[in-house]
């Protein structure tokens, strides 16, 4: 097969003009709204679910930590919705971009890293030096941990790409495998088409939990910072 294994992760373009952008702003047209004083089911399970990890998330949260809630909850609701829509056949995904997950890592990560040193400097010069560090470390325990601190924002981009990525990745394989049996041997190409059924499944899965985490984790350096 000469199909490249790349392609559909390439960034779509109609009549040569970048369409990342219409994808990236299709999502939220799909989340319902009433007009009701009384809501369907679909708008009071989906109410529900942005109450329950709304709580989840702002627990641990200060009155100050807690203005961010509506932003982080429209940051799980966007991740998970453009994941959902990527395993689409013949979609495009924009969280397998390293450069998007970067431009959603890097302002959440400022703005809580700011807020951190703007109302608590003291706490937030005080995690470059933990308690009791001998005299000679204290030169590379700073480097060490301003380092730490600078990589957040990419480890948050490159945990959710690669996780996406491997994904498509893995069931484009099994999907070919499973074509190019089915003309070779049937119960062979019927056990690679449950696996890929089974994959499909947890790549749902994946593809929520990894909206929690990238979200989860913007939560905590926010916790950490004010």
């Amino acid at each position: 097969m000469n199909e490249n294994l790349f392609a559909s992760f390439i960034a779509p373009t109609i009549l040569g003009l970048p369409a990342a952008v219409l994808i990236i702003l299709f999502p939220p047209l799909l989340i319902p709204t009433s007009k009701y004083l009384i809501n369907n089911r679909l708008i009071t399970t989906q109410q529900w679910l942005i109450k329950l990890t709304s709580k989840q998330m702002m627990t641990m949260h200060n009155t100050k930590g807690r203005t961010w809630s509506l932003m982080l909850v429209s940051l799980i609701i966007f991740i998970a919705t453009t994941n959902l829509l990527g395993l689409l056949p013949y979609s495009f995904t924009p969280t397998t971009q390293l450069s998007m997950n970067l431009a959603m890592a890097i302002p959440l990560w400022a703005g809580a890293v700011i807020t951190g040193f703007r109302s608590k400097i003291k706490n937030a010069l005080a995690h470059f030096l933990p308690q009791g560090t001998p005299t000679p470390l204290i030169p590379m325990l700073v480097i060490i941990e301003t380092i730490s601190l600078l990589i957040q924002p990419m480890a948050l981009a490159v945990r959710l790409t690669a996780n996406i990525t491997a994904g498509h990745l893995l069931m484009h394989l099994i999907g070919s495998a499973t074509l190019a049996m089915s003309t070779i041997n049937l119960p062979s190409t019927l056990i690679i088409f449950t696996i890929l059924i089974l994959l499909t499944i947890l790549e749902i899965a994946v593809a929520l939990i990894q909206a929690y985490v990238f979200t989860l984790l913007v939560s905590l350096y926010l916790h950490d910072n004010t």
